[in-house]
């Protein structure tokens, strides 16, 4: 009996039914495990994230585990770093690509490397290689967590989907939304929030006043969430814009967004 998933693919749809038709409710990327709480007919499975987030996923994008699938993620200590990237079957650009991951996907290292190059290992043994300069030790939840160096780096990591386009329920540099964005660069930095636009108990964030705000912080508002950068300036993904953007709080700029003036609260991890 199958107990737990493995995303199979660079993103893998979570529906908000058990229907390639209906809402996309969440992903996950290549490498991050659900649990399997409920088998429904063809072929899909109620699901549980690792940050408490339900939905359904059909069982062709995830590799499928009893006990041991969680062996995975204990050993699986790589993240992608860079927007798209080709695994490719053999170590140079001259090879042909065997899957491709998106940033955030989580990656196993095989031990084998040459100058430039990484192999990793998937799930079920298969292996491919991706240049070293993608890949970047993952932050487990956390751990070792340093308030300048983090606010610093999930600020640098939220910019880096600068562009990309709005997605309902996406969280990758190929389609992305609101919460997406920020608890996607939340994660990869070792933090996990709440995958919604709203403080939640037990999930790292708690209220601050405006007056205290402070780069990598969060600005709710009804139904959306933003990221502070510094400066007046906020980055969030936004339907209205087509995608991830930098707006201001400050009515005197040109990128002043008066339908987010009424900002809800404001939630902070430190």
């Amino acid at each position: 009996m199958f107990k737990y998933g493995i995303a199979k693919y660079g993103v893998v749809p979570i529906k908000s039914k058990p229907d390639m038709k209906s809402e996309l409710a969440d992903e996950i990327l290549f490498g991050m495990t659900v649990k399997l709480l409920e088998e429904k007919d063809n072929g899909w499975y109620y699901i549980e994230t690792s940050y408490n987030y339900n939905g359904y996923i059909n069982e062709s994008d995830l590799y499928l585990y009893g006990e041991e699938g969680l062996e995975w993620d204990g050993q699986a200590d790589q993240v992608i770093n860079w927007k798209v990237v080709d695994v490719l079957k053999e170590p140079k650009y001259q090879s042909y690509s065997i899957k491709q991951l998106t940033k955030g996907s989580i990656v196993k290292l095989s031990g084998k490397e040459t100058e430039d190059w990484q192999e990793i290992i998937f799930p079920d043994g298969e292996k491919g290689w991706i240049r070293k300069e993608w890949i970047t030790y993952r932050i487990r939840n956390g751990k070792n967590i340093d308030e300048e160096t983090f606010r610093k780096n999930v600020v640098h990591t939220a910019l880096s989907y600068l562009g990309t386009q709005y997605r309902w329920g996406g969280k990758s540099p190929l389609g992305i939304d609101c919460s997406g964005l920020c608890s996607i660069s939340y994660f990869i930095n070792g933090i996990i929030i709440y995958r919604d636009a709203e403080i939640k108990e037990g999930y790292n964030v708690r209220r601050i006043s405006i007056e205290d705000i402070k780069p990598g912080d969060l600005i709710y508002y009804p139904g959306h969430i933003t990221m502070y950068i510094g400066e007046g300036k906020y980055v969030h993904s936004t339907g209205s814009s087509g995608g991830v953007v930098i707006n201001s709080l400050n009515p005197e700029d040109e990128d002043y967004r008066e339908d987010l003036a009424d900002i809800k609260e404001v939630g902070s991890i430190f």
